[in-house]
């Protein structure tokens, strides 16, 4: 039986949390000596708080998985915002040239549309994940209940097609207090990124090899997409850029393997009872 982080972390105090009763401390003594000065350590809570849900690998509000623990040349690479019919299909193909696994974090919503596209995924060896249903950043920051109708929803569309997802990404790796809460409750964690190129979902497709290969590292988890570029007559050279991408890992002494080998944790299941 693999570990919830959320739950099995749920007894300590998060990061948060102990910042919280710092700063509520401090604030205590440095009020005995100047009112004024109490405010300080509590603005650098509430800053703190505000700057803590866009920083991916932080694991600010409650645990989220970012990097790997082999301690060895591994990578991992992830394709978030699919399944998509225009580039899906044949990313499918370069990196079954390569024979290079990845995780697919898709979104309910286009799981639903092509669900012949999350069949190919799973036919050819590769992983899936939950990327919420609609992929709206926003919707990360509303309340705890409608945050798990996203989560859920994606999971209600994965389900018949035989697949229960046990990793969670969200939207930009924004992550949230009740975020946390809401995972736990559905028996899923966490799992962001250590490597980017800031392609912004394909639209900024230039030089996107370039810069992964200049920042990763071993145990990297790598985010790239597998959404259209803006537009189709980018498709192709997106392609290049990912084949550069796969063919540089191998040159860097740097090995592809699946997200759950590289995080020893599985990150989905199937029906028949089979983790990967």
């Amino acid at each position: 039986m693999w570990p919830n982080p959320c739950k099995s972390e749920s007894i300590r105090l998060s990061p948060a949390e102990r910042c919280g009763i710092i700063a509520f401390a401090l604030a205590i003594l440095l009020g005995a000596v100047d009112l004024h000065l109490a405010t300080v350590p509590l603005t650098l809570l509430v800053m703190l708080c505000v700057v803590a849900p866009f920083l991916p690998r932080a694991g600010f509000f409650f645990p989220v998985i970012s990097r790997g623990t082999t301690g060895r040349s591994r990578v991992a690479i992830t394709f978030d915002d699919g399944p998509d019919p225009a580039t899906t299909p044949r990313l499918l193909d370069l990196l079954e040239k390569y024979r290079v696994p990845a995780a697919f974090f898709v979104t309910g919503r286009r799981a639903a549309v092509y669900p012949h596209l999350i069949r190919a995924i799973i036919d050819r060896g590769h992983e899936v994940g939950n990327h919420s249903f609609h992929h709206n950043k926003y919707r990360m920051f509303w309340q705890p209940g409608l945050l798990d109708h996203e989560i859920a929803a994606t999971q209600r569309a994965l389900a018949p097609l035989g697949i229960v997802p046990l990793a969670f990404r969200p939207p930009i790796g924004i992550t949230t207090p009740a975020m946390g809460k809401v995972l736990a409750a559905r028996n899923l964690f966490a799992v962001n990124f250590s490597c980017r190129a800031f392609d912004a979902g394909n639209r900024r497709i230039g030089r996107l090899s370039r810069k992964i290969l200049t920042t990763v590292q071993e145990n990297d988890i790598v985010l790239l997409h597998d959404s259209t570029p803006h537009t189709e007559r980018s498709i192709e050279p997106w392609l290049n850029e990912v084949e550069a991408i796969l063919k540089g890992l191998s040159e860097k002494g740097l090995a592809s393997i699946p997200l759950s080998r590289l995080i020893d944790r599985p990150v989905m299941r199937r029906k028949d009872g089979m983790t990967s």
